[in-house]
């Protein structure tokens, strides 16, 4: 065979590859055409109009930290009076955001944070029509709201599950960023059950899907045209899309909007217990061979874990079953879990694996909540480089501490100052025991082996929590 022969078949054979290989590589990337096409009418836009008095805001807002009684004050009143706006003229605002719609008689979920403050809310649907909507009710815990609008046979979107998602799974959102109605981006599952700062009863769905304002309150789709998520926050330093996007899981959306039709409101599941992450140095002074679960730094009073048995110390291990890596595993499973049934919770206690069984009590509302704050800062003495001293009754009373506990009057150079205790704080456990008093605290301090890391339960104004500290020879 000649040479241009030989090489008119390697290029053929090459071809040939190529083209069975392409349409392998091309079956990976999904085509949304259909999706979007069939489940585009069900994304309404929604818009809100708050008002307020122009005098208002400007006499409120114009001359920030003006002192009472100041002459400029009089002076600024008379402005409005002789010369201003009237505090009958309005300013209008309008907000853009997303929402949904789930049944064809005109009921819509959006976000709580879309029509917080509205007088007005207006529903436009991808036909072009509008209505005014009727709040059903909010929830603010988990950003749910529900509309009705006055319309029938509407096209609904189908329900699917968020608990089914696996990480690298394709989604797609529809909304209005900026405006942009029936906006569609697509992006994957970047992870499950996240816990964000100030959201504790939601585990939300991380997603790299293009994610802005505007698309609040929309739907997330997986491949099968079913809505598994409501699109709710994004990570950003700028403002925009940083590839950081978070969705309620639907299940929780849609249990929220169940209790929002019949009862009008949300009940959630309640422990009454402060929470912390196991870090590796308190997981050592437990005697766990990893960190995990959630760590019991404060029970509230006349709670359901008080009622239990429930411990300062004790580390929540599972509950109903499941297991709980992080504290922030908790909360969601508590909430969920409905008010007047009992839970069976597996705590590890100074070593030892119990089970306590626990009637789960309605969440307070976060008034009836403010006087126990959620825990934040640090512990410990002598060796550990403290003067401590025993409490007054009048420090008791103040602190609200009624027996035990030894308060640290300064901090020096050692172990103490390391874990960032100081002075004002009030050491309450060390080593897994209750201190009762200074001589209680020198014995148990005295007990512990140099170089061995143990945990110590600190307070600190209304705030409780543990730290890990590791003592130094005496």
């Amino acid at each position: 065979m000649r040479p241009t022969s030989k090489l008119s078949l390697a290029l053929a054979l090459v071809l040939i590859c190529l083209s069975s290989v392409g349409p392998v590589f091309g079956r990976d990337l999904p085509d949304f055409t259909r999706l979007v096409a069939e489940n585009g009418p069900t994304v309404v836009n929604i818009s809100t109009k708050q008002s307020s008095s122009i005098a208002q805001r400007l006499y409120q807002h114009s001359i920030p930290g003006l002192p009472d009684g100041s002459p400029l004050e009089d002076l600024f009143r008379h402005f409005f009076d002789d010369e201003g706006p009237s505090p009958d003229d309005r300013l209008q605002s309008r907000s853009l955001g997303s929402g949904f719609v789930i049944s064809g008689d005109g009921y819509v979920v959006t976000n709580a944070h879309v029509v917080e403050g509205a007088e007005e809310i207006v529903v436009r649907t991808s036909d072009r029509r509008e209505f005014v909507a009727k709040l059903v009710g909010t929830d603010k815990r988990s950003d749910i709201a529900l509309l009705k609008i006055e319309a029938e046979g509407l096209p609904a979107v189908r329900i699917g599950s968020g608990k089914d998602l696996k990480v690298g799974e394709w989604v797609l959102a529809i909304g209005s960023p900026f405006g942009f109605e029936s906006s569609a981006t697509a992006g994957i599952v970047s992870a499950t059950g996240r816990s964000l700062p100030s959201e504790n009863y939601v585990p939300f769905i991380q997603t790299d899907v293009a994610i802005n304002p505007g698309n609040s309150g929309g739907p997330l789709f997986n491949l099968d045209g079913k809505v598994v998520g409501v699109n709710s926050q994004i990570y950003s330093r700028t403002g925009g899309f940083m590839g950081l996007s978070f969705a309620i899981p639907i299940e929780v959306a849609m249990d929220v909007v169940e209790q929002l039709k019949t009862k009008g409101r949300v009940s959630r599941g309640w422990l009454g217990v402060l929470i912390q992450d196991v870090t590796r140095e308190l997981a050592e002074s437990f005697g766990m061979p990893q960190p995990l679960g959630a760590l019991v730094a404060q029970v509230l009073p006349d709670s359901p874990a008080a009622a239990a048995g429930l411990q300062p110390g004790d580390v929540i291990l599972s509950y109903n079953g499941r297991d709980i890596p992080t504290s922030s595993s908790l909360p969601p499973l508590v909430g969920a879990t409905p008010v007047g049934e009992h839970a069976s919770l597996v705590v590890l206690r100074r070593g030892e694996r119990i089970e306590l069984k626990i009637r789960i009590q309605e969440l307070p509302e976060d008034n009836q909540l403010a006087d126990h704050p959620e825990p934040f800062d640090k512990p410990t003495v002598n060796r550990l480089g403290l003067l401590v001293r025993d409490l007054t009754p009048e420090m008791r009373q103040q602190l609200k501490i009624e027996h035990g506990g030894v308060l640290v009057e300064s901090v020096d150079q050692g172990p103490a100052a390391s874990a960032g205790l100081s002075a004002g704080d009030v050491i309450l456990m060390l080593d897994n025991q209750p201190i009762m008093g200074l001589a209680d605290f020198e014995r148990i301090l005295a007990a512990i082996e140099p170089g061995r890391v143990t945990a110590v339960l600190v307070q600190r104004g209304d705030t409780r929590m543990f730290y890990a500290l590791r003592l130094t020879k005496p």
